[in-house]
């Protein structure tokens, strides 16, 4: 049986997705006995030609260069994994979409007229058809363990549908809308990262995107009753994965109810 020939891709993000890859030391070692990285330039010099069995795409598409680039990823991989927030939600890329973007570079950029950029930013799904998701920025290293494994193996990896709160749950953890009145977004947020941030006394900022079940209007009724501003409801739903139908759906929520 062949070795499977795996392809990480790197579109507009921070490369801390791809990190959680090289982050494995002495599992990757084993890992790659059971796989050969034909494409990963984070990682190493090599570059293969596809075809390849995998490939791992981090970031979201921002502009036509990026555009051309993921389509061809699709063709030559024989399933996608869009590997993070920025590929799946177009995370805080995605900030761009919510203000005229010329005033933005005009305001980054010394020459502006060398910038060639969409005047929005994107998850991979907007442009090709997406075989599985690792959510979170960055990535879980044991979710994205077990969707190696279970993908190498022929099996559906177990990736979690439920809500952070569940985990802040598990850990023992005090709930923070509760009893420090946070702005908080585990109960619509989904879960796989161990309430990492709750759990050190951060409110979650849903950077892993709608759970399955997720209720933004119900949350943005409790944040509104908590006396925060409708503004900052709606950045907060804007934040991380404000593309996403859940999330847009609160944002707009929040404005049309602001009164």
């Amino acid at each position: 049986m062949a070795i499977p020939r795996i392809a990480v891709y790197k579109f507009s993000s921070c490369a801390g997705c791809q990190l959680q890859f090289i982050n494995f030391e002495s599992e990757l070692l084993d890992m790659l006995g059971q796989v050969h990285i034909s494409y990963f330039k984070e990682a190493t010099k090599l570059e293969e030609d596809p075809p390849y069995d995998i490939g791992f795409v981090e970031g979201s598409v921002t502009c036509p260069h990026e555009e051309e680039k993921i389509k061809k990823a699709r063709q030559d991989c024989g399933v996608i994994v869009a590997l993070g927030a920025c590929a799946c939600e177009g995370c805080i890329n995605t900030l761009k979409n919510y203000r005229p973007v010329q005033e933005q570079i005009k305001r980054v950029y010394e020459h502006p007229e060398f910038i060639h950029t969409f005047d929005r930013a994107y998850g991979i799904d907007q442009f090709i058809d997406v075989d599985l998701y690792i959510h979170g920025c960055p990535v879980d290293r044991t979710e994205l363990r077990e969707l190696v494994t279970a993908t190498l193996m022929g099996k559906k990896p177990f990736l979690r549908p439920h809500a952070v709160c569940v985990e802040c749950k598990l850990n023992g953890n005090e709930c923070l809308l509760l009893t420090q009145n946070a702005l908080c977004m585990g109960s619509v947020t989904r879960g796989g990262c161990g309430a990492v941030c709750t759990t050190h006394g951060r409110a979650c900022f849903g950077c892993r995107g709608p759970n399955v079940d997720a209720n933004p209007q119900g949350l943005c009724d409790i944040f509104k009753n908590m006396g925060y501003d409708s503004d900052e409801i709606r950045r907060r739903f804007q934040y991380f994965s404000g593309e996403t139908p859940d999330f847009r759906k609160g944002a707009e929520y929040i404005v049309t109810n602001s009164n």
